[in-house]
C-alpha cells in the first residue's frame, strides 16, 4: 500500500465532485470531523453505557465524552507520525500532499468508532446475537442467505458503523454521511465479512467490519484505496494502516479513563490508582508533584494526563517504525501490545485488574444482564409485527418505528436490519422507556 492513495480525498456517495482533485483536499478530512460531531448518532452517544450505568450522581464517562477523548488522543498520534515524518523527509508536502492531514483522519474516525454500539454497552451486542442463536430470532435462519445469518447472530458494532455512515437512509439522502474514502476505513478495525470475522491468529479477523448488504461498498473504497485484498472468499482485506492508531487511540483511553472512572466510585483506592499510574508516568519528578496536591482527584488527574502522554508517545512511536510492515500488511498486533516495558507490562497489569475489579464489579454486570432483557425484549415486539404483520397489534408497532428506518425491500434479512437500525441506534434510556411501554409496564404520559 501507498500513501498517496491511502489518504485519497473521495467522498462516498459524491465522488464525481472529488475524483482525482486532491490539492483542494486539505480541509475535507475536518470536514469529515465536523459532520460526525453535528450528528443526531453522535450526539445519541452522550446516552450510551461506555462500561458504568448512567445517569448517576457522581458522573462518570459515556460513549460521547470517550469519543471526544479518543479522538484527541487520536488527533495527537496522527500529528506526531506526521511531525516526525517531515523531519526525516523534508520533500514531504510535496510528494505526500494530504500526510499533513493525518491527525484530522484519525480524530474523524476516532470520533465515529463507537457509532454502532447499540445501548447497554457491548452487552448489547451480546443481547442482538443472543435473540437470534437463542432466542425467537432462530426461527428466521432459513429466510437468510448463510453469510446473512452470520452477520445477525455475530451482530458487531463495527460493521454497524459502516453501515450508519454510508447506508442511505429513507429521506436521507444517498451518501449516507458523504465522508471520505481514507476516514471510512480508518474506521474498519476487522475489515472482513462475518464468516471470516473469528480468527483470532489475525489482529484484522478477530470480528468482522461490514454487513454483507455493505460488502460491495466497502470494496468499493478499499480498491480505491488499494487495500491488501487478503481472500476473495469470505472477503478479507489488511487493515488501512491508520486503523492502528485509531485502535491505540481507543487503547490508551479506556485503560486510563476507566480507572479513574472506578476511583470516582470508590471501586478502586486511591493507593491502587497510583500504583498502576505512577510508572506510566514517566517523570523522575512526579512524586513531589503530586505529594504538593491535597485532592486525590486531582492527583489522579495529573497521573493520568502524563500517563496518556506517554502512551501517545510510545505508540507513535511503534506507528513510525514499523511503517513497512504496517504498508506491506504484514504487523499483526495492535500498537499497544508493541510498545517497551516497563510501559507495557503496566498495561497489562491494568487490564487485568479492571477485568477483576471494574467490569465484573455489580452494577456492571447489571447493567449488561438488563441489556439482554431490554434488547431482546424489543427484538422479539418489532421483528416479528415487520417480518409478518399479521395482526392490528403488529401494525400498531410499525407505527413506531421511524420512517428513515423502514425499507422498501421485501427480502427477511433488509426488514430485520430496519428493526436493528432502529434498536440498535436506541439511547439506554430511551430503550428502557420504549420496553416497559410496549410490555405493559408503564404507560405513556398524554400532553
Amino acid at each position: 500500500m501507498n500513501w498517496v492513495q491511502l489518504l485519497s480525498a473521495k467522498r462516498w456517495g459524491n465522488e464525481a465532485r472529488f475524483s482525482g482533485n486532491q490539492q483542494e483536499a486539505r480541509s475535507e478530512f475536518q470536514r469529515d470531523y465536523d459532520r460526525i460531531i453535528f450528528s443526531s448518532p453522535f450526539r445519541r452517544l452522550q446516552n450510551k453505557t461506555q462500561v458504568f450505568p448512567l445517569p448517576g450522581s457522581i458522573f462518570v464517562h459515556n460513549r460521547l465524552t470517550h469519543s471526544l477523548e479518543v479522538a484527541s488522543v487520536g488527533r495527537s498520534l496522527g500529528t506526531l507520525f506526521y511531525n516526525r515524518m517531515k523531519d526525516h523527509y523534508k520533500q514531504i508536502d510535496d510528494d505526500f500532499p494530504l500526510m499533513s492531514e493525518t491527525g484530522n483522519i484519525v480524530a474523524s474516525a476516532c470520533l465515529a468508532h463507537d457509532l454502532g454500539n447499540p445501548a447497554f454497552g457491548h452487552s448489547g451486542e451480546s443481547a442482538i446475537s443472543h435473540y437470534f442463536i437463542n432466542g425467537d430470532g432462530k426461527s428466521y435462519q432459513k429466510q437468510v442467505s448463510p453469510h446473512q445469518w452470520e452477520d445477525l447472530t455475530h451482530f458487531e458494532g463495527n460493521a454497524n458503523a459502516l453501515r450508519i455512515l454510508t447506508h442511505p437512509f429513507a429521506g436521507k439522502g444517498t451518501g449516507g454521511f458523504a465522508l471520505t474514502y481514507a476516514t471510512l476505513a480508518a474506521i474498519a478495525k476487522y475489515p472482513c465479512a462475518s464468516p471470516a470475522g473469528h480468527d483470532k491468529s489475525n489482529i484484522f479477523t478477530k470480528k468482522y467490519g461490514f454487513f454483507q448488504s455493505e460488502q460491495a461498498g466497502f470494496e468499493k473504497v478499499a480498491t480505491e484505496l488499494g487495500l491488501i485484498r487478503q481472500q476473495e472468499s469470505p472477503l478479507v482485506y489488511k487493515r488501512h494502516p491508520l486503523v492502528y492508531l485509531v485502535e491505540a487511540a481507543d487503547d490508551i483511553c479506556y485503560n486510563i479513563i476507566d480507572l479513574e472512572d472506578a476511583h470516582r466510585l470508590k471501586i478502586l483506592t486511591y493507593a491502587e490508582i497510583e500504583e498502576l499510574l505512577l510508572p506510566l508516568c514517566n517523570d523522575t519528578n512526579m512524586s513531589d508533584r503530586l505529594s504538593a496536591i491535597e485532592d486525590a482527584d486531582a492527583r489522579i488527574t495529573l497521573m493520568r494526563a502524563k500517563a496518556i502522554s506517554t502512551l501517545i508517545s510510545q505508540c507513535a512511536n511503534v506507528f513510525y517504525t514499523k511503517q513497512h510492515d504496517l504498508l506491506n500488511g504484514t504487523f499483526n498486533a495492535s500498537l499497544m501490545d508493541s510498545i517497551e516495558d516497563p510501559f507495557l507490562s503496566v498495561m497489562k497489569k491494568i487490564a487485568d485488574i479492571s477485568v477483576k475489579k471494574i467490569y465484573n464489579y455489580s452494577s456492571v454486570v447489571q447493567i449488561e444482564v438488563a441489556g439482554y432483557k431490554v434488547m431482546g425484549g424489543l427484538l422479539e415486539e418489532f421483528i416479528p409485527a415487520y417480518l409478518e404483520n399479521t395482526s392490528k397489534y403488529h401494525k400498531k408497532l410499525i407505527e413506531l418505528i421511524p420512517q428513515q428506518f423502514l425499507t422498501g425491500n421485501s427480502d427477511s434479512y433488509s426488514k430485520i436490519q430496519t428493526i436493528l437500525d432502529f434498536v440498535s441506534g436506541m439511547t439506554d434510556i430511551y430503550a428502557v422507556e420504549m420496553f416497559r411501554k410496549i410490555k405493559g409496564i408503564s404507560f405513556p404520559s398524554i400532553s
